[in-house]
């Protein structure tokens, strides 16, 4: 680039003649007067240029000295060359930007996203050596750019079919870098699906692919190919080879099974190939490993891992083990036998595992990866999580976030255990299913077992005496659904109190209002609390609300009720009125509120007088709008209302003074005037109900839920789409529906992921999902369709792609109904049938066939299910979590108890008992029965026991 003082002056002056040569106008334009000629300065004034021919007065010397094609044509000794006018013909604006390259002061002229294509192309045909050189320099630096990426990818589809057209190679190298390198974020881009096969090839085969998870690969791929294959393609042999050409570039024995369940529906073959590939996995991991070590395929089955990685997601794969873990970390150029040596030892973890480890950690054989910042093993219940945190420790320093959500095996002790040896993480997720049994209902018997346990290496559980240093960056903790932790646990935790910020331990029944209130005291930095369906009491109230004696911890009083954010208090029944009164009274900026269930009154609500809400929930209380209304007044910024079951919404309530000329029962005009929702739960108190009294204040709704206490017009209901654009859930409990209103939502809402009709009334028929629906992922009809027969399920196959279905009612069905569901619905999590015909009464093998069902419910399906169900479903289905049968569906009077459930996912599993109860006068023939539940055996695991629990009634 020039210096300063160099210009079209200075020398021997040229007037460069430049047609633009891509310009039809230019071909078209009848011969006129040239221009006059502009120095180079005057160029960055137009725009844009302002004729097809532009004449440029330039210095000759400078462009002979910079451009081998001026060089030739100016430098020579022919006789064109001396001539002071010359024409040229060329991309007119690709010249005009390289004269103002070579002319600019270097600090006044930069190359852009808006001027690098031209600059190149510019640069190749003047053939300007300096320019190319720092155009590949700009280049190379955009291309390494990875926390966040600042080129377009139409930037770089449209820089690559330059480079492929021009030959530009350094262009070629850097577009797949880039690409791999910034995978997860391109692919949500909508220009995606443009990217040449060239370069989507070149990117996914470059070692620096860089993705979260198999899943995203494989999913971004199937897009790109659906949206590239065209019917003309079909017969077209390449193009198909080129599509399964990018496939098997899937390490598919790495996809969470939900996956790939879910490919089956428009990939059939490739789907069950990645099915087969997984169980295989899970039938012998050791066998397989040790065959791809013989054969020299082990990368097949290593975690992508690169030096750009942040976040290492494997949940939903049950075929994880501890071994395909550390194999993933080890460097390729490894001994042969020491992959041996690994596979064996992690296979089954044993104090030989920890030999080995503290070799791999002095011999540093494995590979740093310091920029993963986040780790979740959820789901992948064959992970040793001892030797995961070994794993974890061994290589990634720097981790900050763990997850692993519904791992039964993931033990306190191994929290513990996690903390100790990753001091710099900061956020701890375990959350598992509550527990079913509640303190509410009847127990008849209870009794317990402790499970069996690998042996422990001692080191792995010693703790030090001297923690706060150590735990010094823990902020947020979830333990939800852990019933087997206790006060003692509690304690432990306590040594986080330097950093602890968030705790989540709903449904943590163990835990006592003496525990909660010790922790609280120790751990005084804590905002945000989940306490739901805990002992959380008034102890624990007076602790939140008392000031800490002077020199506690801070060496100042401090109450912890004044800086609370969240709070989730749903179920907790040992709150009386007055210590929530105290509580709402210092709770000024709060955000998140919960308080369902609860003894909440409209004296104790209205002592509330914070204005930072932006969600709460009073479902269940007997607050009327006499204490809410000034609540929601004072809280513009509230997107999330629930007050479903408050019966009293619309009684005026002594316990709060009357505000002068307000309305109390005239909830909408309420939310209209001060709230935009996002989600809401209405009963009681929204009636009657008119279109313009949701319109603006629904306009933003994603999730409703409107239930008993309220009635919806068919209006109304019809006119949902347009109210709420953007629902995406939406839950009908006894409301009276039609045809057209189902049917508008399910082609209207084209957002509408959920819907769930429960005991609706109306003239619904099967016309009402005979519709695509393509967002739909969760279908639950709760006595609302007892029409459904087989075709009607064929239909909701053909139209929807569940993953949850839940059906009660549905009399007509019968055996082939399992297949229909299997085949129409593989990828099914959820799959809830009660009072559906004879569905069982060949038994269930195509109900087993969903290989990815975490929650199965069937109760009176038919007679025809077998003794051995429950080791048959936990061994055919491995993330299943949960199992509900009825013993009226046994074909050989019981079913028996599993033999082998420990490690595995399986968190409880429900047995109902009925009795039959004659003479009823619903009888409609003689000798007709009604069967009535009478208790429900509960099997229960927990990470440290199994609890068999007869409940008097059903659950």
């Amino acid at each position: 680039m020039s210096f300063p003082g160099d210009g079209e002056d200075a020398g021997d002056p040229v007037v460069l003649e430049i047609t633009d040569a891509s310009s039809a106008a230019a071909a078209d334009a009848p011969s006129s007067p040239l221009p006059p000629p502009v120095s180079v300065s005057d160029l960055a004034r137009f725009d844009p240029l302002p004729s097809p021919t532009v004449a440029v007065r330039a210095d000759r010397h400078r462009l002979i000295e910079s451009s081998s094609y001026f060089r030739a044509l100016l430098g020579g000794s022919f006789s064109e060359s001396g001539r002071e006018y010359v024409q040229l013909g060329c991309n007119l604006e690709a010249a005009v930007q390289v004269l103002r390259y070579l002319f600019e002061p270097s600090e006044s002229f930069t190359i852009t996203h808006d001027n690098f294509l031209l600059l190149l192309e510019g640069a190749l045909f003047l053939a300007v050596e300096s320019l190319l050189v720092d155009c590949e320099r700009w280049f190379r630096t955009m291309g390494s750019q990875v926390s966040a990426p600042v080129v377009r990818l139409d930037f770089v589809i449209e820089v690559w079919y330059f480079s492929q057209e021009h030959g530009v190679t350094f262009v070629q190298d850097i577009c797949p870098k880039y690409l791999a390198q910034n995978f997860a974020h391109i692919i949500s881009r909508r220009s995606f699906n443009k990217v040449p096969y060239d370069l989507l090839r070149s990117t996914i085969e470059c070692p620096h692919l860089t993705v979260d998870s198999e899943k995203q690969l494989c999913e971004a791929i199937l897009y790109w190919v659906s949206e590239n294959m065209k019917p003309c393609e079909q017969s077209v042999p390449n193009s198909g080879d080129g599509h399964l050409l990018l496939l098997s570039k899937v390490k598919v024995c790495l996809l969470p099974l939900e996956f790939a369940t879910g490919t089956k529906r428009h990939w059939f073959d490739f789907g069950n190939s990645v099915i087969c590939t997984i169980l295989n996995l899970l039938k012998d991991s050791l066998k397989t490993l040790l065959n791809a070590i013989a054969d020299g395929n082990l990368e097949g089955y290593c975690i992508r891992i690169t030096q750009y990685s942040k976040n290492i997601v494997l949940s939903g794969c049950p075929q994880i083990t501890t071994a395909l873990l550390y194999i993933s970390v080890l460097p390729t150029d490894l001994a042969v036998s020491f992959k041996r040596r690994i596979v064996r030892s992690y296979t089954q973890v044993d104090h030989q595992s920890f030999i080995l480890y503290d070799e791999l950690e002095k011999a540093a054989k494995t590979l740093l990866f310091r920029n993963v910042h986040m780790v979740d093993l959820s789901k992948c219940p064959n992970v040793h999580f001892g030797a995961a945190i070994d794993w974890l420790k061994l290589a990634f320093p720097e981790l900050r976030m763990f997850r692993a959500l519904h791992c039964l095996s993931f033990q306190f002790d191994d929290l513990l255990y996690l903390l100790l040896r990753c001091p710099c993480i900061d956020e701890i997720d375990m959350t598992i299913d509550a527990s079913t049994i509640t303190p509410r209902q009847s127990i008849v018997t209870s009794s317990s077992e402790v499970l069996g346990k690998a042996k422990k290496n001692p080191r792995r559980y010693y703790i030090p005496c001297q923690l706060d240093s150590v735990f010094s960056n823990i902020s947020r903790l979830t333990l939800e659904g852990r019933n087997d932790i206790d006060d003692v646990d509690l304690l432990k935790i306590s040594v986080l109190k330097n950093s602890l910020c968030y705790i989540n331990i709903r449904n943590c029944t163990l835990v006592t209002d003496d525990g909660i209130s010790n922790l609280l005291l120790k751990c005084t930095k804590i905002h945000s609390m989940v306490l739901s369906y805990t002992s959380f009491g008034n102890l624990s109230i007076q602790t939140l609300c008392t000031a800490n004696p002077p020199g506690h911890d801070n060496g100042h009083a401090h109450v912890m009720a004044f800086s609370m954010q969240e709070l989730h208090l749903g179920g907790c029944k040992g709150l009386d009125s007055a210590a929530l009164s105290q509580l709402m009274s210092i709770i000024n900026i709060t955000k998140f509120l919960c308080l369902r269930e609860t003894s909440l009154t409209d004296g104790a609500l209205s002592k509330f007088f914070g204005s930072s809400l932006e969600y709460l929930d009073v479902s269940e209380t007997v607050v009327s709008m006499a204490s809410l209304a000034p609540v929601m007044q004072r809280n513009c910024n509230l997107k999330c209302l629930k007050t479903a079951g408050c019966q009293s919404l619309l009684f005026e309530s002594d316990e709060v003074e009357r505000i002068s000329g307000y309305r109390y029962g005239d909830f909408l005009q309420e939310i209209g005037s001060t709230c935009c929702l996002e989600d809401v739960e209405m009963g009681w108190g929204f009636c009657p109900i008119q279109i313009k009294d949701l319109i603006p204040s629904f306009s933003k709704v994603r999730k409703m839920t409107v239930g008993l206490g309220t009635t919806l017009a068919e209006n109304v209901l019809h006119a949902l789409p347009v109210i709420c654009p953007s629902l995406e859930s939406l839950t009908l409990r006894f409301q009276v529906i039609s045809d057209s209103v189902v049917r508008n939502l399910l082609e209207s809402a084209t957002n509408l992921q959920v819907l769930c009709l429960y005991y609706c009334l109306g003239s619904l028929t099967s016309f009402s999902f005979q519709t695509k629906a393509t967002a739909l992922r969760v279908l639950r009809l709760q006595r609302a369709t007892p029409w459904l027969t087989n075709d009607d399920l064929k239909i909701l196959t053909e139209n929807c792609n569940l993953t949850e279905l839940s059906l009660s009612g549905c009399k007509l069905l019968d055996s082939s109904s399992q297949e229909i569901i299997s085949y129409g619905w593989p990828n099914l999590v959820l799959l809830h049938l009660e009072d559906c015909g004879q569905v069982t009464v060949e038994g269930i093998s195509s109900i087993l066939n969903c290989k990815a069902l975490e929650d199965v419910l069937l109760r009176h399906t038919g007679r025809g299910i077998g003794r051995r169900i429950i080791d048959d479903a936990i061994r055919e289905l491995p993330l299943l979590r949960k199992l509900a049968l009825d013993l009226c569906d046994a074909c050989e009077e019981g079913y028996d108890s599993p033999n082998n459930a420990e490690g595995k996912m399986i968190r409880v599993v429900r047995m109902s008992r009925c009795k039959t109860l004659r003479g009823s006068c619903l009888e409609l023939s003689r000798g007709a029965s009604k069967p009535v539940h009478k208790d429900t055996v509960v099997l229960e695991w927990s990470s440290k026991r199994l609890t068999t629990t007869i409940v008097k009634e059903r659950v």
